[in-house]
């Protein structure tokens, strides 16, 4: 078994990014089923049927969508296993813990999805199957920061607290897309009930919330560069291009009439967004990487980014 967790571990960085981008890969899939109508093409969980857990000719296509969406939860848990064994492996504590929150959170995922399914695909349900997405996501991206980024130390106080900053108002922007998403036509099934707000009010509410994002995004950008934090400026600069691209598309798919291939986008970014957050929070902690995240402190000569 050990020799196993050796040679997993050599390949800990590829299956932490593997990891990483099937999360976001399974919400442009899950977007996938609700866009195409497909929510309740498997009509009940854990089967999909009363009689039969795979999808059967008399479900149609949607059934086939929504069932392969099921199975792509497998993969998923695949590579999840897999990441935290090449963790343990690699002996690398903090990684390894990473690794298992990732992987528990792919079962309660698969549950909360079966919820959704179950209740008929309640609005305010299907927005925490979405949210939980995301909290993942960060954690991957949680877990490729600790791999493979810069040595820095912790960041002043101000750019501390823009970066936060922007990570709890980023937490209310994706909410509020969530509960727009609940208001709009795309419920994932014809029969689907919305959560009875008005689309065009709530639509608003949720530009205005970006417009701030985007505020504190381009302070955080000016503290960081003027501070000269390399690396915090970067990341920030990235985000900063995502929101911008995310709120133009956003305003594109509204004023189109919420054109599916432009939602999917918009889902796509939403991930994207996430994971951005997420690496603007964590580049304003301090990182080393040749010590392992343990009481003491010691040097770790077998973290991943030393492997040879």
């Amino acid at each position: 078994m050990s020799s196993v967790l050796a040679r997993l571990a050599r390949h800990l960085w590829p299956l932490a990014v593997a990891n990483l981008l099937a999360n976001i890969g399974i919400v442009v899939t899950g977007a996938a089923v609700r866009l195409t109508g497909s929510g309740l093409g498997c009509p009940t969980w854990p089967r999909c049927t009363e009689a039969s857990y795979v999808a059967h000719a008399e479900l149609g296509v949607y059934g086939a969508i929504e069932f392969g969406n099921r199975l792509l939860t497998f993969l998923l848990a695949a590579v999840a296993v897999l990441c935290f064994l090449a963790a343990l492996g690699a002996r690398h504590r903090r990684a390894t813990r990473l690794a298992l929150v990732v992987g528990l959170g792919i079962p309660l995922q698969a549950g909360l999805g079966g919820i959704t399914v179950l209740t008929d695909l309640n609005p305010w349900v299907v927005a925490g199957h979405f949210l939980l997405s995301m909290a993942i996501v960060m954690v991957c991206v949680a877990l490729v920061d600790e791999l493979r980024s810069p040595d820095r130390g912790l960041a002043p106080r101000l750019p501390r607290a823009l970066a936060w900053g922007t990570l709890g108002w980023g937490w209310l922007v994706l909410y509020l897309g969530t509960v727009v998403t609940g208001a709009g036509p795309h419920a994932g099934d014809a029969d689907a009930r919305r959560n009875g707000l008005d689309p065009a009010t709530v639509s608003q509410v949720h530009a205005v919330s970006v417009y701030v994002l985007v505020a504190l995004t381009v302070a955080l950008l000016v503290v960081a560069v003027r501070g000269g934090h390399g690396w915090l400026a970067r990341v920030t600069g990235l985000v900063l291009v995502i929101e911008l691209a995310q709120g133009v598309l956003g305003w594109v798919q509204y004023w189109l009439d919420l054109p599916v291939g432009l939602v999917a986008l918009h889902m796509l970014g939403a991930a994207l967004l996430a994971a951005g957050l997420a690496r603007i929070a964590l580049a304003v902690l301090p990182h080393r990487a040749d010590r392992e995240a343990r009481a003491g402190g010691e040097s770790q000569p077998h973290a991943a980014t030393r492997l040879p």
